[in-house]
């Protein structure tokens, strides 16, 4: 394992000099939101499940997260997500591809990925579900939905929602899991719940017909309380985690994050 002496000065600048330390820190920091947050709503602790967002941190950091106890990482870009993979082959971590998904990309994709986590097209499900008979295994995915209503963000049209459900059991490699949002980037906490809620109310309206589709992948890092309160059952988590990013986030939301200047 590549120990702190091992550190650039870019990487003790960004996550400190003893980012395994620090960064088990930051997971009992937000276990214990996680556990206040299902405590207010009256839910169990188990019911939820916490995904580490990883993205923009280095293969050799992330060995010290996992030192730190952290199994499951989430990533937005497929390239980013295939090399700390390869470099981390030697560790049972998970790799959960959280972002938009080109059709091009799926084969690279069903090599490695445990879940995916924005699924919004049949297009790519049919590719998808190809490439994973191809592997000889199945990929747990969640359907991505906007339920913002912004047109730079990815997902189905909520009115869409079900006529996509009905059709995903003709790629019997994909097991759908439930449905995954990014809400509204505000400060209303109101307009942020709001989000939240209609997501959940989707899974609900679909229960009937759906039953396996239960997950509510919603909530990070600047929101996740809110989402627990609404019924999230997986959390994308990466700066309470990981510390705040260098630079914009614009490369992982294209159109919706302004690029820094």
């Amino acid at each position: 394992m590549r120990m702190a002496a091992d550190l650039t000065p870019e990487d003790i600048a960004r996550f400190g000099p003893d980012p395994r330390a620090a960064f088990a820190a930051n997971l009992r920091d937000v276990e214990a939101r996680i556990c206040a947050a299902c405590a207010r709503a009256g839910r169990d602790r188990a019911s939820v499940r916490l995904l580490p967002v990883s993205k923009t941190v280095p293969a050799h950091v992330l060995r010290l997260a996992y030192a730190a106890g952290i199994r499951d990482f989430g990533e937005n870009k497929l390239q980013e997500a295939r090399d700390k993979h390869a470099a981390l082959a030697d560790l049972d971590a998970r790799w959960c591809i959280i972002g938009h998904l080109q059709t091009n990309k799926a084969k690279y994709l069903a090599r490695f990925a445990a879940e995916f986590h924005a699924l919004d097209s049949l297009k790519l499900a049919a590719e998808l579900n190809r490439r994973m008979e191809a592997e000889g295994r199945d990929l747990p995915v969640f359907v991505q939905v906007n339920t913002s209503g912004e047109d730079t963000k990815f997902g189905l049209a909520p009115d869409a929602l079900p006529a996509f459900l009905d059709a995903l059991p003709d790629y019997p490699r994909l097991r759908p899991q439930g449905l995954m949002t990014l809400a509204v980037f505000s400060a209303d906490a109101d307009r942020v719940r709001d989000c939240f809620r209609l997501l959940r109310g989707l899974r609900d309206q679909v229960a009937p017909d759906h039953p396996a589709v239960t997950g509510l992948s919603m909530g990070m890092s600047g929101d996740y309380e809110l989402a627990i309160e609404e019924g999230a059952t997986v959390i994308r988590v990466g700066q309470s985690l990981f510390g705040a990013r260098p630079g914009s986030d614009a490369h992982y939301w294209p159109g919706l994050i302004p690029e820094s200047p």
